[in-house]
């Protein structure tokens, strides 16, 4: 589950949500040298022919074009939220990359989640509902952890009596 809560006082819980990585480095390590490898068969048979020169560049721009495309996605992958649950206060820090900082706050015994099962951006949508607004937590995440992630939020937001 690509979230987790923690217990960062008696009276303070976090719960920290971040897109799954399903390619960690050394797997995209193992990926472009593969990549690389296997596009240098048909390069290592033209050796001493000018036509290696012709095939060389192609090889590098496929294995550059691989890692630029792998390093943007973890890039993209490096978005987090942060919702922190105190004593009487319900607090949802979302940080993108390149991106400014958004953050919403409200009474914690007024916050509800909410699950749009259609109609949203993905199917099983959960947003949080408080203080006049209404903003989404989680939707980077798969359908079946965003239906626990509701599950767990409506659980923690009824206050510490309720564990």
């Amino acid at each position: 589950m690509p979230y987790q809560w923690n217990h960062t006082s008696d009276t303070e819980q976090e719960l920290r949500l971040w897109p799954h990585n399903s390619l960690p480095p050394r797997g995209a390590m193992i990926v472009i040298l593969s990549v690389f490898t296997f596009g240098l068969i048909p390069v290592l048979a033209m050796l001493g022919s000018i036509v290696l020169w012709g095939l060389l560049p192609f090889l590098l721009l496929t294995v550059l074009g691989l890692w630029l495309a792998i390093q943007t996605n973890y890039r993209a992958r490096s978005a987090v939220e942060v919702l922190t649950l105190s004593g009487s206060q319900a607090r949802l820090v979302h940080q993108s990359p390149g991106k400014q900082r958004q953050e919403w706050s409200c009474n914690r015994y007024w916050a509800r989640p909410e699950m749009h099962e259609t109609g949203g951006p993905v199917p099983h949508y959960v947003t949080l509902i408080g203080a006049g607004r209404e903003v989404e937590i989680g939707a980077f995440l798969s359908e079946d952890e965003r239906i626990t992630l509701y599950d767990d939020l409506i659980a923690k937001l009824r206050g510490p009596a309720a564990q």
